[in-house]
């Protein structure tokens, strides 16, 4: 039975993936479905409701885990929820480890995506705006955060992308 909750998820983060690079959107739809069937297969897997602890212990560690990232303005709302998702499928300890493989390949495509536009310049003066006032701040200097410029950004990452591969890659390695 692990391997039908394996492979529902493989087949949910793929759909995301490619839906969040085609249209950069993860849709409601789909992160609703895998919820229910993350619960759905749990239960089936477990004794009784033991299983809901674990399914909702790892969607609470997969959203808290990229929260902040949103609240920062670095994140879409559909790419803290899927991250919820896959949370909810492999529990808290394997979301952990998800969210960090997806963090790495995140900084990677980015770094791919600075080098393919052209737009280092523009990517590290983003960097040092955004974290200029946090350090001035524990140096002891009191400074309110900056704002980046209206449309500094340097392009939007599909994180969608980035939460599938992690997934598959920490999936792949438990089986090895």
């Amino acid at each position: 039975m692990h391997n039908a909750i394996e492979f529902v998820l493989v087949c949910l983060v793929a759909q995301a993936g490619v839906t969040d690079l085609a249209v950069r959107k993860i849709p409601n739809v789909l992160v609703l479905t895998g919820f229910v069937l993350a619960l759905v297969l749990q239960l089936l897997h477990g004794a009784h409701w033991s299983p809901v602890l674990p399914w909702m212990a790892g969607a609470l560690a997969g959203f808290f885990l990229f929260l902040p990232l949103y609240l920062l303005g670095g994140m879409a709302a559909g790419d803290v929820k899927l991250m919820a998702m896959v949370g909810a499928f492999v529990g808290p300890l394997a979301a952990l480890q998800i969210g960090l493989l997806v963090l790495l390949i995140g900084g990677l495509m980015a770094l791919a995506m600075l080098a393919y536009s052209g737009r280092w310049r523009d990517g590290w003066r983003n960097l040092l705006t955004l974290c200029r006032p946090p350090v001035m701040r524990m140096l002891g200097v009191p400074l309110p955060p900056e704002p980046l410029p209206h449309g500094a950004s340097v392009g939007a990452l599909p994180y969608g992308l980035a939460i599938a591969v992690g997934t598959l890659a920490l999936l792949v390695c438990s089986h090895a």
